[in-house]
């Protein structure tokens, strides 16, 4: 009798390694579905899933304001920092090959000369030399990698990056940057490495990213986002599942990555010293040659693409969701409330997925607290248990061989080890066999 169980078994370890084959490893969430066997047939398996990350200046629209900062008009000659006798560095928004428009922080890198966007020099001191450089996507954005500026002038002594939810209604500091925390915002300087998990979500000033024009070669400045993540998931992001499961079950946490804009502010350029060489101002300004943003749309965890049209990037959604985040039911599919994908249990998430209004939104087959799935099976969104192979029914309560035929004791069943005794029956025989017992300790009476 054991090579039919044995055949069985196999069956079922063979289903097992193809629907993995269909999810993907944790961590990715890649896909939205798959197609697996039921009692019904052939259905779906609705998994929570995003996009993947890329690259996110592709898609932006760049202001740099005031509107006159960026140099050219009219053409000016500049000096280098390091040295105000050598002033070969001329910019002129009239010709091609001097001009330094704000579209050059995001072309190709790797361009010999290499190509930047530069601001007027600060002609205008002691008055401030400010800029502010606002990258805007008209789409929520969750940001996966650190976002870095690289500068090819001096970088600067003084900048806010800041952030954006509403669209560029109201903005939100990220972090500080001076020579001088103290002096310049009145914080306390720290780095990345001095948050906890507790202080993760704080606003910090860094002195790291804002040396002179001694260290030649350190050119960028740094928003550490993968420093973020290590406080959950380990200095080598091997863990990503506490990192999930942190950003499912934490808003603030979620939304703190979560941008539609951001704002470089640069306050006070490079200027190499203490005191300002007034009598050679034309050595002082901003130069960037490129900003890098990592990051995937916003799309609550029901899509897996997101594409660009019409100058707008938008989800493609899946789970009878629908609007740029899927944040909402599709038309007929309102049968429970919107509710944004899970990133658990892990590695597959919760799609959450909306329903159709025939099915009202009471309509609950199964769940993970009274309603369970039973003999291994495993409820899908609520709404049927996937029963193992040898079991059926509504909550996977009946085996499979009780309708095959023979039933569960006949030879072809598979299933003669497994006994198909109704539940009534074996309370009555553990009774009788507890009186049994009872009765043989019991003194004879004379």
């Amino acid at each position: 009798m054991r090579f039919p169980l044995v055949l069985t078994l196999q069956a079922l370890w063979a289903s097992v390694c193809q629907t993995m084959q269909h999810y993907p490893a944790w961590g990715h969430y890649d896909v939205c579905k798959s197609q697996v066997y039921t009692d019904e047939g052939l259905t779906w398996d609705y998994m929570a899933c995003q996009p993947e990350a890329m690259d996110m200046t592709k898609y932006l629209k760049v202001t740099v304001d005031p509107p006159n900062i960026t140099c050219g008009d009219p053409p000016e000659t500049y000096c280098a920092l390091e040295n105000p006798y050598m002033c070969n560095n001329e910019c002129d928004a009239e010709n091609e090959d001097l001009a330094h428009p704000p579209e050059l922080m995001f072309d190709f890198e790797g361009r010999n000369p290499t190509t930047f966007w530069q601001s007027s020099s600060w002609k205008k001191y002691p008055k401030a030399l400010l800029v502010n450089i606002t990258l805007s996507w008209s789409k929520t954005i969750e940001l996966t990698d650190d976002i870095v500026v690289t500068f090819e002038s001096g970088r600067p002594e003084q900048m806010v990056l800041e952030k954006s939810l509403d669209y560029g209604k109201t903005w939100q500091p990220y972090q500080f940057y001076a020579t001088d925390c103290l002096d310049a915002f009145t914080m306390d300087a720290k780095t990345v490495q001095d948050l906890t998990q507790h202080t993760l979500l704080d606003i910090i000033c860094t002195e790291e990213y804002s040396r002179g024009y001694v260290w030649k070669y350190d050119k960028t400045v740094r928003f550490e986002i993968k420093d973020r993540f290590a406080l959950f998931a380990g200095p080598r992001l091997h863990n990503m599942a506490s990192l999930y499961g942190q950003l499912d079950t934490t808003k603030n946490l979620r939304d703190f990555f979560t941008i539609t804009d951001l704002r470089v502010r640069l306050l006070r350029p490079a200027t190499g010293a203490t005191m300002v060489d007034e009598n050679n101002l034309s050595r002082y300004f901003y130069a960037i040659s490129d900003i890098k943003v990592q990051g995937r749309c916003k799309c609550n965890l029901h899509a897996n693409s997101c594409v660009f049209d019409k100058e707008t990037l938008n989800c493609e959604c899946e789970h009878n969701t629908t609007g740029p985040d899927c944040g909402r039911c599709k038309r007929n599919y309102q049968g429970r409330t919107w509710s944004a994908g899970s990133y658990l249990p892990i590695p597959k998430g919760t799609a959450n997925t909306c329903i159709p209004n025939s099915i009202g939104p009471v309509t609950r087959v199964c769940d993970n607290e009274l309603l369970r799935c039973q003999n291994g099976g495993v409820c899908l969104n609520n709404l049927r248990c996937q029963c193992t192979a040898a079991f059926t029914g509504l909550l996977c309560e009946k085996p499979r061989c009780e309708s095959e035929l023979g039933g569960c004791g006949g030879p072809d069943s598979g299933q003669a080890a497994l006994s198909s005794t109704p539940l009534s029956t074996l309370l009555l025989l553990l009774l009788g066999s507890t009186l049994l017992r009872e009765a043989s300790y019991r003194p004879t009476l004379l």
